[in-house]
């Protein structure tokens, strides 16, 4: 199993600041090494989803991640960067260190502020809690 360097991504351009870190990261390393993008879209509330079927949920809900994904994507794929892909469904930052624990990851790479509408201080708030709940290394981009 490859070492694996995980990026939450948005669609804000901090967190496709924190892929362009990455991109340079790995392109100067001759170390294998495995990229992992997630994007975590917040459920939908109980009064929306209870008219709807939960396979037009599923599609709203992946819709919105690929969208969020794409300029990631077309940024790690330009420059060769090999990667998987994932939409998550829940609470973004215990999310996030879920799948981060869950998949081995030994880096979480993130910018430092997202598309959330509560902003801390200095850090965006996801960003707060990743860095919080986590006892993994956290790289926050700026």
């Amino acid at each position: 199993m490859l070492p694996s360097w995980l990026i939450p991504v948005d669609g804000s351009q901090a967190s496709l600041r924190a892929v362009d870190h990455v991109v340079q990261e790995v392109l100067g390393d001759t170390t294998a090494l495995e990229v992992v993008l997630v994007n975590v879209q917040p459920p939908l509330p109980s009064d929306v989803t209870r008219f709807v079927s939960s396979a037009v949920v599923h599609d709203y809900h992946r819709e919105k991640g690929e969208a969020a994904l794409a300029d990631a994507r077309a940024k790690l794929e330009a420059a060769g960067v090999a990667y998987s892909h994932h939409i998550l469904v829940g609470e973004p930052a215990p999310t996030i260190v879920d799948f981060a624990r869950e998949n081995g990851c030994m880096l979480i790479v993130m910018g430092a502020r997202g598309l959330g509408t509560v902003a801390g201080v200095l850090l965006g708030s996801v960003t707060q809690r990743v860095v919080h709940l986590t006892d993994l290394p956290v790289v926050v981009v700026k």
